[in-house]
């Protein structure tokens, strides 16, 4: 369970980045500022804060749809599985992000509320496959910030954030990788 829930902060946290770097590439709509940060902490390490957050709350909102909408048990479970662990993750950036005096989103960004209405608009396999698709798009991008936050973070409270919850992002991308589609279904099923 204790593994679960690691897992689940690393996959929120990386989705939080993923989100934060497409927010601040477009409008902000999310509403998201930057007061005064710590001393010794650096504009990547606050970047990486706003993005993990809006990630997080990406990986919520598609978790929660996934766990109601999925056709597979499988990909139910994953779903609520994204819910529970980015939950808690989401809680233990907004404690650090508060310490550190960094504003982060409280609602999704125009890309993921296009990604939302998307697989809104599926049902069955294929909202199944395009559920993962996107997960282990997502998982593989917040792997790979949180292993680079968890060695080149300057906060200590930042870097241990990345830290713990990389464990759990590697858990969750190992999972996406064996529930999402194959290359060669995801070519065959995409002409539909």
């Amino acid at each position: 369970m204790r593994r679960s829930l690691n897992t689940l902060c690393v996959i929120l946290f990386g989705m939080a980045m993923t989100m934060s770097a497409a927010a601040q590439s477009g409008t902000s709509e999310t509403g998201t500022t930057s007061g005064k940060q710590s001393a010794g902490m650096g504009d990547t390490d606050s970047t990486f804060v706003k993005k993990a957050a809006q990630g997080g709350l990406a990986e919520v909102e598609l978790g929660q749809l996934a766990a109601q909408k999925a056709s597979s048990e499988e990909v139910k479970r994953f779903g609520q599985r994204m819910v529970d662990d980015h939950t808690r993750a989401n809680e233990e950036l907004k404690q650090v992000a508060a310490q550190k005096n960094i504003d982060v989103p409280q609602q999704l960004d125009a890309k993921d509320k296009a990604t939302k209405a998307r697989l809104e608009k599926l049902s069955g396999e294929q909202f199944d496959r395009a559920y993962m698709k996107n997960m282990l798009k997502d998982h593989q991008k917040d792997v790979a910030e949180f292993e680079r936050m968890s060695k080149m973070a300057k906060d200590p409270a930042i870097k241990n954030f990345a830290e713990q919850t990389l464990p759990t992002l590697k858990d969750h991308l190992k999972e996406a990788e064996k529930i999402a589609p194959k290359p060669q279904q995801a070519e065959r099923t995409s002409g539909q």
